[in-house]
């Protein structure tokens, strides 16, 4: 039996033969330039402009041990916990005895988002970020990339930090996988960050031996908004607007999350009548990361978005609407991801969700019911900013 050594495929269905070479079908399109190792700065030093708590300073420790000890580790906690500071410890610890680091996450939004936050983190390090169309650099000593850029470094980094385990594409793709298998040296450790870990994956960490260190709080005591549902009453997008100029008229920035990209772009043209700051981006758009730059500035006070935005994207003050929220495509995952976007800075730690639909349904309670169980056991494990009754 064949296996590919880029992608692991041992399925015959996707090998052929081609000028007397056998070449794998399912990865054919990750190829390139490939990364070489290079000294790596070993007098980086961490510096943060603000302190941990008590709890993400324990667990900042614990990873850094397991990382001595070779042992991977699932870091279950809620969005906005404060997940990437969470590993900036065991990352100054491998750069320090010389070791590769790589930061890997799904969506390329993600990695441009994390890339000045990582370089203001390690101010003397030198960081690069890695994706489609822009790979003309691959070493560094810390690498921050999309899980598909991971065929590149083979056997390259001794510290793979994969965040949002459980979002599209990597969910579930046994070829990503194994890219993130593939890119760890014999002895590499890799630590997976999520919100919301799947029984798979919980279950592969134990079986490996590995460490699960669980943070139900968010990193300034707050607890996660409640989302309020909506139902659309006689007209959908007279109620869609109505809430969305009710929320704007707080002067507060807005994600409006819609299902796909055509119903995006039936309430664009509806709503730019009425909001004058106000865009769309979806995934293939070719202006939306300028798009999305000018709405972090302030420059747009209402952003139209599929789920390219549901995670990574901090921005003060954030409200959130999801249109349809009872469409299959927001799974009870997606919906807590996109609850997770409000209330994420220190000073500005709530926020408005609403979903809107047809009908409350079962993704869309499950979401709903989460979250508040995660507001419950944050209160069980120390006293929260606020009155858990503000929340439920």
């Amino acid at each position: 039996m064949s296996i590919c050594p880029v992608c692991g495929n041992n399925d015959e269905r996707f090998f052929s033969k081609k000028g007397g070479k056998i070449y794998c079908r399912k990865c054919i399109s990750f190829n390139g330039r490939q990364a070489n190792k290079i000294p790596i700065n070993s007098n980086i030093k961490l510096k943060l402009d603000y302190p941990l708590s008590d709890k993400q300073e324990n667990i900042s420790n614990l990873v850094m041990q397991n990382f001595i000890l070779k042992k991977d580790v699932l870091i279950n906690a809620v969005t906005g916990a404060g997940k990437t500071e969470l590993v900036y410890k065991a990352m100054e610890k491998a750069l320090n005895e010389g070791k590769t680091v790589g930061f890997a996450t799904p969506r390329k939004d993600v990695v441009i988002d994390l890339k000045p936050r990582i370089s203001s983190a390690f101010p003397n390090a030198s960081v690069i970020s890695v994706y489609g169309n822009h790979s003309y650099k691959l070493e560094a000593d810390i690498i921050v990339l999309t899980t598909h850029q991971l065929f590149r470094y083979k056997n390259y980094f001794d510290l793979l930090i994969i965040d949002e385990i459980d979002a599209f594409p990597f969910a579930n793709n046994e070829m990503l996988h194994q890219f993130v298998e593939k890119s760890l040296t014999c002895t590499g450790v890799k630590v997976l960050l999520s919100a919301t870990p799947s029984e798979k994956d919980i279950c592969e960490i134990k079986n490996r031996g590995g460490t699960i260190l669980e943070l139900n709080k968010r990193y300034h005591g707050a607890f996660l908004p409640v989302p309020e549902f909506v139902y659309y009453g006689l007209s959908k997008y007279f109620t869609c607007l109505k809430v969305i100029l009710k929320i704007l008229n707080s002067n507060k920035p807005l994600f409006v999350f819609v299902p796909t990209i055509n119903e995006g772009q039936k309430l664009y043209q509806l709503a730019k009548h009425f909001i004058k700051d106000i865009s769309l981006v979806y995934s293939y758009k070719k202006d939306r990361d300028i798009t999305i730059e000018k709405f972090k500035k302030g420059q747009l006070k209402c952003l139209i978005t599929t789920t390219i935005l549901e995670r990574g994207v901090t921005v003060k003050d954030l409200q959130v609407i999801v249109i349809d929220a009872d469409n299959m495509t927001f799974t009870p995952e997606s919906l807590i991801q996109i609850s997770g976007r409000v209330g994420r800075k220190f000073n500005a730690r709530t926020g408005k969700v609403i979903f809107l639909g047809k009908s409350y349904n079962e993704n869309i309670k499950k979401s709903i019911k989460t979250i508040k169980d995660t507001n419950h056991r944050a209160l069980l494990s120390g006293v929260c900013w606020k009155n858990i009754s503000d929340f439920i």
